[in-house]
């Protein structure tokens, strides 16, 4: 008959027994620990999703002022060839120069 106080002195039996033990208890623990996380990982989904649609109305906001910007440039090239056309017409200098 094995001695179990002998067997428990190895270094690899021990490691052994507590690696089954934690298994064991792991396994006995899972479904109380998925009960109990639940509350917080619905808090995580909801923070997560608020955060998502904070940067989707960010991201609106930007690029409603770049398309702002973009119009307001376009605008201003338009008013500044206008320009230059009433002056060369004034001057008799010939067209404008071409879009590159």
């Amino acid at each position: 008959m094995p001695n179990f106080q002998n067997l428990f002195k190895s270094d690899l039996a021990r490691g052994m027994a507590l690696g089954v033990s934690a298994a064991l208890v792991a396994v006995a623990a899972l479904p109380i620990i998925i009960t109990a996380s639940r509350p917080l990982a619905r808090v995580a989904v909801k923070s997560s999703l608020m955060v998502l649609e904070k940067g989707r109305e960010a991201m609106a906001v930007a690029e409603e002022q770049f398309e702002d910007l973009v119009a307001e440039v376009k605008a201003e090239i338009v008013a500044g060839r206008g320009d230059w056309v009433a002056a060369a017409a004034e001057a008799d200098l010939g067209e404008p120069p071409a879009e590159g």
